[in-house]
């Protein structure tokens, strides 16, 4: 199974898969659009995320950064007035430095994350959707400024006037992301904000063509009329979607064969249908490692009994 990952739903949904699946049956393709430089390091939250959480280190109160971690070198930095545009962790920056040096050393992103996960002692493969660099930028009555910018920074407070996914248009499917999609039909789209987590890997060039052939499940981040968590509700609505679970559903209806969508939802299942997907109630929020599993296990039914187009 390939899984489409960024945020911290998907990476709650991948804490119940890898209960219920052999390792090495997970493949994770994770956004890169979020990344930055911080520091002289390459920073990759979603990708860290996923590394955390399948070597067992993440932060699961906050579910990102790793677990106990200390903050003695950014605190350091500011006694010295040097202020970094995100929080880092002692042990998370350890990871940083050694993605960097790798791309330095002239690795691609894939094989830097690739090593990092040997390190971890990972056995699933986690993948970053592109080589090739894509940023995510949002327009705002101040300024157009980075994801990181509006979401650490500013809290996400500012009103969003638009999103620019730079350089997705440019870039190219990783060849192991492509071989992977070669080699297995069965494509899970995690409960990620659907604009700037999910959407940068769909955009990729030849992506939906690709899913259009596949057996496709997705997994609404929305309850209702808000997300879960996150700025997916503000970022939705700039898109020119609702802020809904048919909102999500119409984002993925080209390729989407059976969406999930809470069981709080007032949504009509068949709405839905009228996609052309099939619609399947659950729960899930995933407030434990059992809930995860219980979702992750109506999800992987779900792929029996969609016919591969």
């Amino acid at each position: 199974m390939i899984i489409f990952s960024g945020g911290t739903g998907t990476p709650k949904l991948l804490d119940g898969l890898k209960e219920i699946l052999p390792p090495e049956e997970l493949t994770v393709v994770v956004n890169t659009a979020e990344d930055l430089w911080v520091s002289g390091n390459m920073i990759c939250p979603d990708l860290d995320t996923v590394l955390y959480l399948f070597s067992d280190k993440i932060d699961r109160k906050k579910w990102w950064g790793i677990e106990d971690d200390t903050f003695l070198t950014n605190e350091r930095m500011q006694e010295l007035g040097i202020t970094e545009s995100m929080k880092l962790g002692d042990c998370d920056r350890a990871t940083h430095i050694i993605r960097s040096n790798f791309i330095r050393s002239g690795l691609s992103l894939t094989d830097a994350t690739l090593e990092l996960a040997s390190i971890f002692g990972i056995n699933s493969k986690i993948l970053p959707m592109s080589d090739d660099p894509v940023s995510t930028y949002i327009k705002t009555p101040e300024r157009t400024m980075h994801f990181q910018d509006f979401w650490i920074g500013k809290h996400g407070e500012p009103e969003v006037l638009g999103i620019d996914i730079r350089g997705v248009s440019e870039a190219s499917i990783s060849p192991k992301v492509f071989k992977a999609l070669e080699n297995d039909d069965d494509i899970l789209i995690g409960p990620s904000n659907p604009i700037t987590s999910i959407g940068p890997i769909i955009s990729l060039p030849g992506m939906k063509d690709i899913l259009q052939k596949k057996k496709v499940v997705a997994v609404s981040p929305i309850i209702g009329d808000a997300p879960v968590s996150g700025p997916a509700g503000k970022l939705m609505q700039a898109s020119g979607l609702e802020v809904s679970s048919m909102g999500v559903a119409e984002y993925y209806q080209d390729f989407l064969d059976a969406f999930v969508f809470d069981e709080r939802d007032q949504a009509d299942e068949f709405a839905f249908e009228k996609l052309g997907c099939y619609a399947s109630r659950a729960d899930t929020l995933m407030t434990s490692t059992e809930k995860s599993k219980e979702l992750a296990e109506i999800v992987v039914g779900l792929f029996d009994i969609i016919v591969c187009p």
